[in-house]
């Protein structure tokens, strides 16, 4: 059986399958499912209402990197959000380039795309920790 099997029984039609997050400082990993659907030409702000209403979250940078990698084909070649505020000016956000696959910071009232996603805990996706 896949790592991926269990999550890929419980997602709903129209949900791709993009990965493993390790998780970071004790924090635990997780699988990470693309929602369908995405929204264009949304400031910051109603990009993550959005998500929110499509049932998830914007991605993190650490998430696009991996959606980049995985699930490219199904983003257009375009700027997306992310969930993550620039830590020296809140202004500003982060988001990814799906043509280049280049992460930069735009003001929040920039009008960009967006993706939801969710997360899995690897412990609730069937499987045991190891010891």
């Amino acid at each position: 059986m896949s790592r991926q099997e269990p999550v890929s029984e419980s997602m709903a039609e129209g949900e791709q399958y993009a990965g493993l997050i390790l998780g970071k400082d004790g924090a635990p990993d997780y699988h990470l499912v693309l929602l369908p659907g995405d929204a264009e030409d949304v400031t910051w702000a109603a990009a993550r209402q959005w998500a929110t209403l499509a049932g998830g979250d914007l991605p993190t940078r650490r998430e696009l990197s991996l959606l980049f990698a995985n699930q490219k084909e199904q983003f257009h070649r375009v700027w997306y959000w992310s969930s993550e505020q620039s830590e020296a000016r809140s202004q500003l956000v982060w988001g990814q380039n799906f043509t280049s696959g280049i992460q930069t910071m735009y003001g929040r009232p920039f009008h960009g795309r967006a993706r939801a996603v969710r997360r899995v805990p690897v412990d609730q996706a069937g499987y045991e920790k190891s010891p």
